[in-house]
């Protein structure tokens, strides 16, 4: 596979111009854009995570890391059972503790 047929195959579904644009507004387009990708961003955009639900999801687990480490369980048990570094434990229960 080359190396320009592996990023085709990773770019999101592309939509052939003549089927959504009106025929006026392809012929503008192809004064300055022929027969390439043309890609137009969206006029709005979910924060990430928000479309699939992780971000809420991370935000609750790390609540109740925060709610455990006040209810006294270490940082090496939390690390453990959330399968964490323990650096990256403390990052949440002190962002936690700053808001």
């Amino acid at each position: 596979m080359s190396y320009g047929s592996r990023r085709l195959s990773s770019m999101k579904k592309y939509t052939n111009a003549h089927k959504v644009l009106p025929d006026e507004l392809v012929k503008e387009i192809q004064k300055y854009i022929e027969g390439q990708y043309l890609y137009i961003p969206q006029q709005s955009r979910q924060q990430w995570g928000e479309g699939s639900g992780i971000r809420e999801e991370l935000s609750k687990r790390n609540e109740e890391i925060h709610q455990l480490y006040l209810d006294g369980v270490p940082v090496h048990k939390l690390a453990e059972q959330y399968n964490l570094s323990q650096e990256r434990i403390r990052g949440i229960i002190y962002k936690k503790q700053s808001l």
